[in-house]
C-alpha cells in the first residue's frame, strides 16, 4: 500500500443501553467516532483498535466483532489526495466515564438519527423527511417510479411496513438526496446530528448489524448488568430496535429459548413492585448458538 495514495484506519462503533436509551461513544464532542491509523507494532487489528480507543476515550472494551470494511472514493472531503480505508468494529460495551484526550462523551443513537426511534409510535422527524424525499423522487421523471418505489420501502409508505433493519438504506437515501448535512443538506430539516466525513453511515451500519443481530444471536446480554428483571431487558431490546414489543411474545419467547435463569433475588424497580431478577446462562451458548435463538420483536 502506498501511503501517498492509500492509508488504512481503525473505528469502532461502541454502542451501551444507558437508562433505556442506546448510546455511542464519540470523540470530538460528539463529531466522530473513536479512531486512528493502523500501524506496523499493532500486532493485529484488534490489538490496534483497542490501543486506540484506550488512548481516545480510556474506556475498556468487551465484546468486539468487525463490522464493514470503507473504502469508497472520496471518502473524506477534506483529504482527496489518498483514499482511507477504514476498517470498523462493533463493540457492545456498559457504559462507563471515558477520561481520554479525544474529548470523549456518550451520546444517543437518536441524536443523530431522529428517525429511527419508533417506540412511542411513528417520530414527527419523519413528516418533513418523508415530503422532502418524495419531492426528490418526483423531481426526475425518468426515474419517478423507481425512486418511490426506494422511498416507500425505506419509510414504510404506500403499503410498504417499517424495517428497523434498513436504517443504513434510509441514512443512504437521505444522502443521495442531499437532505443530511454530510451531502450540504439543509439545516432546517429535521436530518439530524452530522458526523465528520462518513461516521455517521458507519454508525448507521452498526445499527443496522445490531438490530439484525439481536434476533438470531443473543448478543444483547453482553448489555446487560449480572442480574436484571425481564422489563429490564425488554426495554433495551426495544432500545436498540427502536420499537415496542408485545410483552407478552416476548416473555415466551424468552420463556422457550432458555437463555435466562432466575437468581432467586427480587428487584424492586423504580420503587414500585418488587420483580425476579435473571441472569444470563452462558452454559448454554454454544447450544444456542447451533439452533440460532431468536428475540421477538413484534410490535404492540
Amino acid at each position: 500500500m502506498n501511503d501517498a495514495l492509500a492509508h488504512a484506519e481503525l473505528i469502532a462503533v461502541l454502542t451501551a443501553v444507558t437508562n433505556d436509551e442506546p448510546r455511542v461513544m464519540t470523540v470530538s464532542k460528539g463529531e466522530a467516532l473513536p479512531s486512528g491509523p493502523f500501524e506496523l507494532e499493532h500486532r493485529s487489528l484488534q490489538a490496534g483498535l483497542r490501543e486506540w480507543v484506550n488512548e481516545q476515550t480510556g474506556h475498556p472494551l468487551g465484546y468486539l466483532e468487525q463490522l464493514y470494511t470503507f473504502a469508497d472514493r472520496d471518502r473524506s472531503p477534506m483529504d482527496k489526495a489518498r483514499r482511507t480505508i477504514s476498517i470498523s468494529y462493533l463493540g457492545l460495551v456498559r457504559e462507563q466515564a471515558a477520561p481520554g484526550a479525544g474529548a470523549p462523551g456518550w451520546h444517543g443513537w437518536y441524536e443523530y438519527f431522529p428517525w429511527e426511534d419508533h417506540r412511542e409510535g411513528r417520530p414527527e422527524a419523519l413528516a418533513g423527511i418523508t415530503q422532502a424525499l418524495n419531492e426528490w423522487a418526483a423531481s426526475d421523471p425518468m426515474r419517478r417510479d423507481h425512486r418511490q418505489k426506494r422511498v416507500d420501502l425505506s419509510l414504510g409508505l404506500n403499503g410498504a411496513a417499517w424495517n428497523e433493519e434498513l436504517a443504513l438504506q434510509r441514512y443512504e437515501l437521505m444522502y443521495e438526496a442531499g437532505l443530511v448535512a454530510e451531502a450540504g443538506g439543509d439545516a432546517g430539516l429535521p436530518s439530524g446530528r452530522s458526523m465528520f466525513a462518513d461516521h455517521r453511515r458507519i454508525l448507521a451500519t452498526a445499527i443496522t448489524r445490531l438490530r439484525a443481530k439481536i434476533k438470531y444471536r443473543p448478543v444483547v446480554f453482553e448489555l446487560m448488568s449480572e442480574s436484571f428483571t425481564l422489563s429490564h431487558l425488554q426495554h433495551t431490546v426495544e432500545a436498540l430496535a427502536g420499537l415496542a414489543l408485545h410483552k407478552p411474545n416476548f416473555r415466551r419467547l424468552i420463556d422457550q429459548q432458555e437463555l435466562i435463569e432466575e437468581t432467586g433475588a427480587m428487584s424492586s424497580e423504580t420503587g414500585g413492585r418488587p420483580a425476579k431478577l435473571y441472569r444470563y446462562r452462558r452454559a448454554i451458548l454454544e447450544e444456542h448458538a447451533l439452533s440460532s435463538p431468536r428475540l421477538p420483536l413484534s410490535r404492540n
